[in-house]
C-alpha cells in the first residue's frame, strides 16, 4: 500500500479516535425528587474508591499506589494535586504529576477524582508554594484571641484567595485541555478547610468587618430579616464567631471554586472533618468547613460547589449512621471520600447505600506505608485490603445497576449495629414463622427479615466475626422480583399488605453476576439453599422472584 496513503488512513483514524473522545459527554451529577446521581459517560456511576495517602501521589511512589487499587477492586482513586508542586514558581506551573496520574490512571482503567491541596489541608496550609510561606505578611495566617498566630491561613487575606483562584483556574484548564476522555470525574477543592485552635480571626483587619452589618445574603441563608442592619454579634450572638468564620471559609472556596468551574464545569466538592453529629459540644471541632450546622451557609456562600462531604471516623455505630443521615439531603448528594478500613467499618459501604450515597472511599489504602496490626505483626496485603475489596469485588460488575436502583429509590439495606451472642434466641429450625429477625426491611408488597451473623439453617452458628460486620441489600426490580446480596447475614421473605396471611414460595433464587448491564445467571438455588432462608455467609448476588399461593 502506499506510504502516503497509509499516513492519511492513520491521521484519519487518529482524528475519529479524537472526535469520540471529544463527544464523551461530560460527567455531572443529576437529581431527581431529592435523590441523586453521578453520571459518567452518560451513565450512572457509582464510586468504588479509595484514598491514597496524602504523600503518594509522586511518579516514583504510583506503582505502590496502583498495585493497592488493584487489590482493592476499585474502580476510582481519590488521590491529591500539591500546590507546592503545581506552582513551584509563582505564574510558572507544572503539569507532569497530573499527566502521569491520568495517564496511568487510563492504563489500569480507574477513574479519578483529584483532591486540591492549597489553601488549606486539614485546617493547615501547608500545601502553600514555598515562596508564599516565606512572605507571610501578604498571605497570613489567622489571629486568636491571644494576638497569637495559629497554625491556619486566614480566610480574609484577598491576595492569598487571588493567587488560588489563579492556580486552580490554569488546574482546570489543563485539565480540561489535557482529558479529552474525562478519567478525572470530580475535584476537591481544599482539604478539610477550617481552622483548629481558634474559632475564627481575631486580627484587627477580620475584627473590623466582623463588627460590621451582617451581610443581606447570610441573613437570608439563615431566615433572618436582610433588612437587618446589626453586626455579627448582635444576629448570632454566641453563634457569632462560628458563622462569622463559616461564612468567609466557605465564600473564600466558593470563588475560588466558581473560577474552576467557569473554565471546567466537572462535579467539584467540599469534605469536611466533621463534628459529632450527636454529641457536637461548644465549637472545640474544625471550624469553618461544611459541617451539619452550618450548611445553609455553605451553600449560599458556595454555589459552585455541588457536594458537602463528610469524612467519617467515628467508631461509635449510632453516630457514624447519624453523620450519613445528616449528609444525605434532597440538596446534597451523600459522599463519603474517607473513612475508616479497618475491622467491621466497611459495612458502612451498604450504609451509605441505604442512605443513596453516589460514592464512598476509604483512606489511606496504598503500599507506602508499614501498619501493624494488634498483635504487633507487620499487616498483610490481605489484612489491609480484603475488608473493602469483598465489597468492591462484589459490585464492581453491578457498579452502573446500583447507582441506577438507587437513583430510582428502589434500594434499602441493613447492617449489623450489635454483636450477636450465638446462644441467645437461636430461632426454630423447622418453623418459617418463628424464625430469627434483626431488621425487617418493608417492601412493596413483602418483607425481608434480616438476621446477622453465620447460620446452620435458622441457628445462629456459634462461631461468629469477631467483629460484627453483617451487611445486607435489597434492590426492587418488580413488586415480587429482587436483587438480593450481602455477607454475614440471612433473609427470610413474607408477604405483607394485601397478601399478608397468604402462603408464598420462592419463584427462582438464581445466584449470579452482571455482564454489561445484564444478569447471568450462573446456577439456580432451591432445596438446602432455600428451604431455611437465603444465607449469605460468603458475598454473593443473587436475583430472587417470589409469588404467593
Amino acid at each position: 500500500m502506499n506510504h502516503k496513503l497509509i499516513s492519511f488512513l492513520l491521521l484519519v483514524l487518529g482524528y475519529t479516535n479524537l472526535c469520540i473522545a471529544q463527544q464523551t459527554e461530560l460527567p455531572y451529577i443529576k437529581h431527581k425528587d431529592g435523590r441523586h446521581c453521578l453520571m459518567v459517560d452518560g451513565k450512572p456511576f457509582l464510586m468504588l474508591g479509595a484514598q491514597c495517602n496524602n504523600s503518594s501521589a509522586w511518579p516514583d511512589t504510583l506503582p505502590e499506589v496502583w498495585s493497592a487499587m488493584e487489590q482493592l477492586k476499585v474502580n476510582t482513586l481519590e488521590i491529591p494535586i500539591y500546590w507546592e508542586q503545581f506552582e513551584p514558581q509563582k505564574g510558572q506551573f507544572d503539569y507532569s504529576v497530573i499527566d502521569t496520574i491520568i495517564t496511568q490512571a487510563r492504563e489500569h482503567n480507574v477513574r479519578v477524582v483529584l483532591l486540591w491541596f492549597a489553601t488549606w489541608k486539614n485546617g493547615s496550609n501547608h500545601y502553600m508554594p514555598g515562596w508564599m510561606k516565606q512572605q507571610p505578611e501578604k498571605y497570613p495566617n489567622m489571629i486568636n484571641k491571644e494576638g497569637q498566630e495559629i497554625d491556619s491561613p486566614s480566610p480574609h487575606a484577598e491576595a492569598t484567595l487571588n493567587e488560588d483562584v489563579r492556580a486552580f483556574s490554569a488546574f482546570m484548564k489543563h485539565l480540561k485541555e489535557f482529558d479529552k476522555q474525562h478519567t478525572v470525574i470530580m475535584v476537591q477543592v481544599q482539604n478539610e478547610p477550617g481552622a483548629w485552635g481558634s474559632v475564627r480571626d481575631y486580627s484587627k483587619d477580620a475584627q473590623k468587618i466582623f463588627d460590621k452589618p451582617v451581610p443581606k445574603e447570610v441573613l437570608k441563608a439563615v431566615g433572618k430579616n436582610p433588612k437587618s442592619n446589626k453586626n455579627w454579634k448582635e444576629v448570632f450572638g454566641n453563634d457569632a464567631d462560628e458563622f462569622f468564620q463559616v461564612w468567609h471559609v466557605a465564600q473564600y472556596i466558593g470563588k475560588i471554586a466558581e473560577a474552576g468551574k467557569d473554565i471546567y464545569p466537572l462535579p467539584l466538592y467540599v469534605n469536611a472533618a466533621i463534628r459529632n453529629p450527636i454529641n457536637p459540644g461548644p465549637p472545640y471541632y474544625q471550624v469553618g468547613g461544611p459541617n451539619d450546622n452550618v450548611f445553609e451557609l455553605w451553600k449560599a456562600a458556595a454555589p459552585a460547589v455541588d457536594v458537602l462531604a463528610p469524612d467519617i471516623y467515628f467508631s461509635d455505630t449510632e453516630t457514624y449512621l447519624k453523620a450519613m443521615e445528616l449528609y444525605a439531603r434532597g440538596d446534597n448528594p451523600l459522599f463519603v471520600p474517607e473513612t475508616f478500613w479497618h475491622d467491621d467499618f466497611p459495612k458502612f459501604f451498604y450504609s451509605a447505600l441505604g442512605y443513596g450515597a453516589i460514592g464512598y472511599a476509604p483512606f489511606g489504602l496504598d503500599n507506602t506505608r508499614i501498619r501493624i496490626n494488634k498483635k504487633g505483626e507487620v499487616m498483610t496485603a490481605k489484612e489491609m485490603y480484603e475488608p473493602t475489596a469483598i465489597n468492591f469485588e462484589l459490585f464492581a460488575p453491578m457498579a452502573s445497576e446500583i447507582a441506577r436502583l438507587n437513583f430510582d429509590g428502589k434500594i434499602q439495606t441493613a447492617v449489623q449495629l450489635v454483636p450477636v451472642d450465638p446462644t441467645a434466641d437461636r430461632g426454630n429450625a423447622v418453623d418459617r414463622v418463628n424464625y430469627i429477625t434483626d431488621k425487617t426491611l418493608h417492601l412493596k408488597s413483602w418483607d425481608a427479615d434480616v438476621a446477622f451473623g453465620t447460620f446452620s439453617r435458622l441457628s445462629r452458628s456459634e462461631f461468629q466475626p469477631q467483629h460484627p460486620d453483617g451487611r445486607f441489600l435489597i434492590a426492587e426490580l418488580s413488586e415480587n422480583q429482587f436483587l438480593v446480596c450481602g455477607y454475614h447475614c440471612r433473609v427470610m421473605f413474607k408477604p405483607s399488605e394485601k397478601n399478608k396471611n397468604s402462603n408464598w414460595q420462592y419463584l427462582t433464587v438464581e445466584e449470579g453476576h452482571y455482564e454489561n448491564g445484564v444478569f447471568k445467571v450462573e446456577r439456580i438455588l432451591n432445596g438446602d439453599q432455600t428451604d431455611w432462608g437465603l444465607n449469605f455467609d460468603s458475598p454473593k448476588v443473587l436475583r430472587v422472584t417470589l409469588y404467593t399461593r
